[in-house]
């Protein structure tokens, strides 16, 4: 049982590309992507992180290649990794051949910092031998000259211009394979460029706030960046680019989606802030449940309420929840149906099994 949405989004239209296994665009649901902040070079730890933020739920990783040696180690580690890999590239039109050779599936790059037309069309015919897609991806603190010597300052007509310039540039080598993102750290810039930008061009949009900061900060402006975008139907994929573990650019990434009711993955847990009528420990409650219950993938919906004021009410909307009642004495629910009085001591491991349980129903179906 799932809380039926208010409201269903209607998402923009894209043209549909590859990136390795995943399709982008069209009438895909929208990926979650995120990089990782290993040296390269060090290709056990970047497999490990790789396979950490694929079981967080990423459906892309974005792996740093800015010199030889890192490209090199790129053809290793697709070797034991199951998930695409874009190669992120900038300045240097060889680390991009080299990567696309070397097993990557997309390859970030601005083609307007590549260089001169024969590098890039280098660039371009080693991705379309090997099956790779593009990103073109433009930043507002790496915007080229004349285009900020045009509009003085980092503003979104200075970030579309720039990204139509790169479309034009590939497009001019019968390549269309791409997809499009244009950040900046400053939220309202962001969402502007973004908004324009999807007006002009039908290509996959990839969402993020570039260098949004720490966890807290990161994910409030990046919930509030990419969820009012995504509210608008823009957007096809995205990265929440935060000063810290990868891994919880994935959790957020996941939890603004499953929010907006664009992906159903996991257990999805309604609780209340805790207060004096909390029948049991709301908070620790929570945080215990979040890590037991995080390698469920089936769609779930569990509540999780202190008190008899909002917990029948929330409980009735969800697959299990559990109220808080008087002297431990908690009940539970299954499909929105009252089931039985359920201790204080017991509840995290009936909630725990009943949960599984359901998972595997649901599977089973």
């Amino acid at each position: 049982m799932s809380i039926r949405p208010f409201r269903n989004i209607k998402r923009r239209k894209t043209k549909e590309i590859n990136v390795g296994s995943i399709k982008v665009g069209g009438n895909n649901p929208i990926s979650i992507q995120s990089m990782t902040n290993t040296l390269t070079t060090d290709v056990d730890a970047t497999i490990k992180q790789i396979n950490e933020i694929q079981m967080e739920g990423a459906d892309i990783v974005r792996v740093s290649c800015p010199d030889e040696l890192s490209t090199r180690a790129l053809k290793e580690i697709v070797k034991h990794v199951d998930i695409p890999i874009v190669a992120d590239i900038h300045f240097h039109y060889k680390r991009a051949i080299e990567a696309a050779e070397n097993g990557a599936s997309c390859l970030r790059i601005n083609p307007g910092n590549i260089g001169s037309v024969v590098k890039i069309k280098e660039v371009v015919k080693a991705a379309r031998n090997n099956n790779c897609s593009i990103r073109v991806g433009v930043n507002a603190g790496s915007l080229e000259k004349d285009i900020l010597e045009k509009f003085r300052e980092p503003c979104p007509e200075a970030l579309v211009e720039s990204a139509l310039r790169n479309i034009k540039i590939l497009e001019n080598e019968n390549f269309d394979n791409l997809k499009i993102s244009v950040k900046s750290s400053d939220v309202f810039l962001s969402i502007e460029a973004y908004r324009q930008l999807s007006k002009v061009t039908d290509y996959p949009l990839h969402l993020g706030i570039t260098e949004a900061g720490s966890f807290v900060s990161g994910s409030v402006k990046s919930s509030i960046g990419l969820g009012t975008l995504l509210l608008e139907g823009i957007g096809d994929t995205i990265r929440i680019s935060l000063s810290d573990n990868p891994v919880k650019e994935v959790q957020i990434g996941n939890e603004i989606l499953k929010s907006l009711n664009l992906r159903e993955r996991g257990v999805k847990i309604i609780s209340c802030p805790s207060c004096a009528r909390q029948g049991f420990e709301v908070i620790e409650t929570v945080k215990i449940l979040e890590k037991r219950l995080s390698h469920i993938k089936t769609p779930i919906t569990l509540s999780v309420i202190g008190c008899v004021v909002n917990g029948p009410g929330e409980a009735a909307m969800t697959d299990v929840g559990i109220t808080g009642g008087k002297k431990g004495n908690n009940m539970l629910y299954l499909s929105g149906v009252q089931s039985e009085k359920v201790l204080t001591k017991d509840m995290i491991e009936r909630v725990v099994s009943e949960v599984e349980k359901k998972a595997l129903e649901l599977e089973n179906n």
